[in-house]
């Protein structure tokens, strides 16, 4: 193991939402970050934004269920700012529908980016944790993994990220890298204000009722997302992994 391992972090779906959230606190904490997402522009400007701020950051654009994309944006990130070795497999979309009505393309985009992309990447990855002995791994879950009426796509995903993690910690821990997933509730961004004009209700009532099925009464942000992320990634978490932490605001959220 080298003295002092590379603190350089990948974010995968950086452009917005909780991966922009993630990548902003990493920066804070002290790691490069290289920020990666199917929109290039908007994580290139979350780069910008961290640079400007004192920070070290790329903005990368990669389509993760792609190999050689997500080698080549991997690759990438290591010659400008180090061997990464953090990852946060954040990349992430929804294509909901009733069973009956999802068609093969709404069951393959999805599961393609949540489960084929994060395999991708973790393999990308951990090469560099493991030359270095030490690595993080954070999935990003969700409470759908539990089930979700009309998300058979989406929740098959979030609910496959949880073996992946475990299974991972178990290969990857003598390598000296931990795998953890966090598994958020209702939290205030892009895609769950798209969910909220498929339903046909104002964002804002749609949070209000949202907040009124959560024991303490609030709707998440990305920020209480990147919060669990830098204690995950951080020396003092050395001894959790293969956990499932649910961020959603209490037990049945």
């Amino acid at each position: 193991m080298t003295e002092s391992p590379s603190r350089v972090a990948i974010v995968t779906g950086a452009g917005r939402g909780i991966g922009a959230a993630v990548a902003r606190r990493l920066a804070a904490d002290g790691f490069a970050v290289g920020l990666l997402d199917l929109d290039e522009a908007s994580c290139k400007a979350g780069a910008e934004a961290i640079g400007a701020d004192g920070g070290r950051a790329v903005g990368v654009g990669l389509d993760v269920s792609d190999t050689e994309s997500v080698e080549a944006a991997v690759n990438t990130v290591a010659k400008q700012l180090g061997a990464p070795t953090v990852l946060v497999n954040n990349a992430g979309i929804t294509r909901d529908n009733l069973l009956f009505k999802m068609s093969d393309t709404d069951w393959d985009s999805v599961l393609g980016v949540h489960l084929r992309g994060s395999f991708l990447m973790s393999r990308a990855v951990q090469k560099h944790m493991t030359e270095q002995g030490w690595g993080r791994i954070v999935n990003l879950s969700s409470v759908s993994a539990l089930g979700n009426r009309g998300q058979a796509n989406y929740s098959t995903a979030k609910a496959g990220l949880q073996g992946f993690t475990k299974t991972l910690a178990i290969e990857l821990g003598k390598f000296g890298v931990t795998v953890n997933a966090i598994a958020p509730g209702f939290i205030v961004t892009d895609m769950t204000a798209q969910t909220a004009e498929r339903v046909g209700m104002p964002f804002d009532e749609f949070q209000k009722a949202a907040a009124q099925e959560i024991p303490v009464r609030r709707v998440g942000q990305p920020e209480d997302i990147a919060n669990v992320a830098s204690f995950l990634v951080s020396d003092q978490a050395s001894f959790v992994s293969g956990q499932v932490i649910y961020v959603a605001g209490g037990p049945k959220a």
